[in-house]
């Protein structure tokens, strides 16, 4: 019997994997894809984010960011990180480098779905294997949570992200944030030669339509993308719990508010490490509390965010609100950062 199946071979299950590993487990990760894994994703990390990922002994080239920009075509506002640069680094980089790392920890690998779990009281069977513990790190609409029941319903508009590239130098470090009347427009430095466009919204359109909202931005890139543009959502997702058993949710499974605040890898990394905490204490049932305690401040402000954005009378004022008062906006990029 192994200590840890983690369901899910993205950031989310791998940092699991690694922190379970540096603890002295044994650890099995089912991913039915091969590496290096592509999804639609902002591909920036808070400076948190990236100290985490240098705490996991993870190596990976990207561009530093050093702050967050806001622009609606009339207004900017710009705030710096105070306590060292955030990364832009490509999905695909960062997966192959955390699966990197958890290979030389040992970990392995198993090409495999994780379709039924079945539980007991002293352990999981699920992809063929019995596990002290089941780690549910299967994304957004995890089948994990469903199959468990963990699902909640979600109320309210419904937001979706599309996600190209496109081969141009970057022009800025910081993660620039454009504004238009129903959508934003993340660009974010990944290398040298390329930024990554994110659109967020919950209006219907391709990629194309959606940048067309942002003239001056869509100006400025070229024709085409370098790859296929990737798509996600309904962004926002609800878990009854994150501890069901011996079976914890982390991660984009453990439920979703919206990448408006560019969160999700860094918030991942520190459920995983709380996660690890609360299985080598013996106290998973404390995970729970783990959680709720490390994603609060997230969950606040992106919630206050999204409210704010889903008014007609104040989205509009969020741009020039930033840019009149610099000093809010710098304290709460670097209270996220």
């Amino acid at each position: 019997m192994i200590d840890l199946l983690v369901a899910g071979g993205g950031p989310a299950g791998l940092a699991t994997a690694i922190h379970a590993a540096r603890a002295g487990m044994e650890v099995v990760v089912a991913e039915p894809r091969p590496t290096p894994i592509d999804k639609a994703c902002g591909e920036g990390l808070m400076p948190h984010g990236t100290e985490a990922l240098a705490a996991l002994g993870v190596e990976v080239a990207g561009r530093p960011l050093h702050g967050i920009r806001y622009l609606d075509g009339r207004d900017r506002a710009e705030a710096r990180f105070r306590g060292g640069p955030g990364l832009g680094v490509r999905r695909t980089d960062l997966q192959a480098a955390l699966a990197h790392r958890a290979r030389q920890l040992g970990v392995r690998t198993l090409r495999s779905r994780v379709d039924g779990v079945r539980q007991d009281d002293c352990c999981v069977h699920a992809a063929g294997l019995r596990s002290r513990y089941l780690v549910a790190a299967d994304g957004l609409h995890s089948p994990i949570r469903r199959l468990l029941g963990l699902d909640r319903p979600v109320a309210g508009p419904r937001r979706h992200g599309q996600r190209g590239h496109f081969p141009i130098a970057p022009w800025s470090d910081c993660v620039e944030v454009h504004w238009s009347k129903w959508a934003e427009a993340y660009v974010t430095p990944v290398a040298p030669d390329l930024v990554g466009v994110a659109v967020l919204t919950s209006r219907r359109g391709s990629f194309t339509d959606h940048l067309a909202a942002f003239p001056a931005l869509r100006d400025r890139l070229p024709a085409a993308t370098a790859g296929p543009v990737r798509g996600a959502g309904p962004m926002r997702q609800r878990a009854r719990a994150r501890v069901a058993g011996r079976v914890l949710l982390v991660g984009d499974a453990a439920g979703y508010v919206d990448a408006l605040t560019g969160e999700g890898l860094s918030v991942a990394f520190t459920g995983a490490a709380a996660l690890v905490a609360c299985v080598r204490a013996g106290r998973p049932q404390d995970y729970e509390r783990a959680w709720s305690r490390a994603t609060r401040r997230h969950r606040a402000l992106t919630h206050a965010l999204l409210w704010a954005r889903g008014r007609e009378a104040l989205a509009p004022h969020i741009v020039p609100a930033a840019a009149r008062l610099p000093w809010l906006f710098s304290a709460l990029v670097n209270g996220l950062a």
